[in-house]
């Protein structure tokens, strides 16, 4: 189960990575076009520049407006064996066949020109339909005479027929689990503040084995995340209702509620987590600090920048998993603080500065309150540094930096530092127990994720003295937190084993 979750969450990334570039285009088009920024700032009253912002904005709300389209794409891709472009195509277009369906069928039966938004669920269900379609299928020979639609051609058309079928399942049964949605929505809206801290709380705590991935897009694309009137359309899912605000030049006051699933990342991630990168590399030896100093320092940039804390959190999160649920329970105490503030920042990936500036300052303070994030956040770095600093000194917690090495490791990590990827590649490979060991190979944002045919042939220690920050085994595998590296080890891994396709 915890493979298949996994695996799931990896697919997730794939279309996620692009609403980043999507909501930096809204965002700077959407407050650098509107009355108030205009009123606020002349020089940006020109033709020219004004007709750039207005397209930026048009693009990045293309995105937003066809995300379940885009999930679905991804989700057929990152779930496929092989043949991946094949599978996106049949992704693509079975959503279409699926939302047609339902459209048709409202028309017919209920009178209505519309169709039933049934947003990220809607997308899973088709994504994984077409990929296991297509993992089963694609290698399928049909009789001589329809050789033509057989192998890959055979899988938009078998996809297209499971799509009318999924489309006039979804026609019966997704109204009332809107309903249901809606309900749940509306009771985690009633438990108020202390709703934001368990949302916060559990988000990342599951976030330590990578499956949060399967958890925020339900609140971020359903009715789970509250529904809401814009400009005339009922938008559902608290960063649809989100950017639709974005995007509506009539939109005043503060931005809408569901924001709270937002806004408290960006105390812990601006603040919080850098003053902890700050706490550990106090505390490491002194004869250690240049060495370990660039893990660090480069950990709290990425946070505070980005908003990827994963670098930071697998420096600690194995060696003292209580003091990951700190950590835990101090986000979620972030959540909860940002909603008795009010503050109402909505985000496109992440909390860090980026997403701050875009969619806090840039938006106005009348907008989002944005201004009460600093005096929060200085109280958190204050906390952090105070709670980590105590946490590794008293426990002696083994963070990286810690021990003192000896002179055959230090041989070791700089033979690795001058290595080539390809070579990299090979070391983990052999670690892996060799390619006939290996099933699977992806990436997320920070991990290199392996599924194995028997874990006991996998020796750990090489590939931590490539620069993993922490190695983990799952059931049929292991994770390796490598950071932004994570990604070019998969492709050169897979294209080593010929499975680049």
């Amino acid at each position: 189960m915890f493979k298949k979750f996994s695996q799931l969450g990896r697919a997730f990334m794939l279309p996620i990575a692009i609403l980043p570039v999507a909501g930096l285009l809204l965002g700077l088009g959407g407050a650098l076009t509107n009355k108030s920024a205009l009123l606020a700032y002349p020089f940006l009253d020109q033709t020219w520049l004004q007709t750039i912002l207005s397209v930026m904005s048009f693009a990045g709300n293309a995105v937003f407006s066809n995300i379940a389209l885009i999930f679905a794409i991804g989700l057929a891709v990152g779930l496929a064996n092989g043949d991946k472009g094949t599978a996106g195509l049949a992704g693509g277009v079975s959503f279409l066949v699926y939302t047609a369906t339902i459209s048709g069928l409202l028309q017919m039966f209920s009178g209505k020109d519309a169709t039933i938004d049934t947003g990220v669920v809607g997308s899973i269900v088709v994504g994984g339909t077409v990929a296991f379609l297509h993992n089963r299928y694609r290698k399928t020979e049909l009789p001589q005479f329809l050789g033509f639609f057989g192998g890959s051609r055979f899988i938009p058309i078998i996809s297209s027929f499971a799509a009318i079928a999924l489309g006039s399942f979804f026609y019966l049964i997704w109204p009332p689990i809107q309903d249901v949605l809606v309900i749940a929505g509306k009771n985690i809206a009633h438990m108020g503040s202390f709703g934001s801290f368990l949302y916060g709380f559990l988000l990342r705590l599951t976030g330590a084995v990578g499956l949060h991935h399967t958890i925020y897009p339900m609140f971020w694309y359903t009715s789970l995340g509250g529904s809401e009137v814009v400009a005339g359309h009922t938008i559902s899912g608290a960063q649809n209702i989100f950017f639709a605000q974005l995007a509506d030049p009539n939109h005043t006051g503060l931005f809408t509620y569901g924001t709270r699933f937002f806004a408290g990342r960006f105390a812990t991630m601006m603040f919080g987590i850098p003053a902890a990168c700050l706490a550990m590399y106090h505390a490491i030896p002194k004869q250690n600090r240049q060495k370990n100093g660039g893990l660090y320092i480069s950990g709290a940039l990425t946070s505070f920048l980005t908003g990827i804390t994963e670098p930071v959190e697998y420096t600690f999160l194995f060696v003292a998993p209580w003091l990951y649920v700190i950590h835990a329970f101090l986000d979620g105490c972030s959540f909860f603080v940002a909603d008795l503030m009010n503050i109402r920042i909505g985000n496109s990936f992440s909390g860090g500065l980026i997403d701050f500036l875009l969619f806090g300052v840039l938006q106005g303070e009348d907008k989002t309150n944005w201004m009460r994030v600093i005096p929060i956040g200085l109280i958190w770095a204050l906390v952090y540094y105070i709670v980590f600093s105590f946490a590794i000194r008293k426990f002696k917690v083994a963070i990286p930096g810690m021990e003192i090495e000896s002179g055959v490791e230090k041989a070791t990590t700089a033979t690795a530092e001058k290595s080539s990827l390809n070579d990299e590649a090979q070391m983990i490979i052999a670690a892996l127990g060799g390619a006939e060991n290996i099933e699977t190979v992806a990436a997320c944002a920070t991990r290199l994720r392996v599924a194995v045919r028997d874990g006991k042939q996998v020796d750990q220690g090489p590939i931590k003295n490539l620069g993993a920050t922490a190695v983990f085994e799952v059931n049929g595998g292991i994770q390796a937190v490598f950071g932004g590296k994570a990604d070019l080890l998969s492709q050169e891994i897979n294209q080593i084993l010929g499975r680049d396709d």
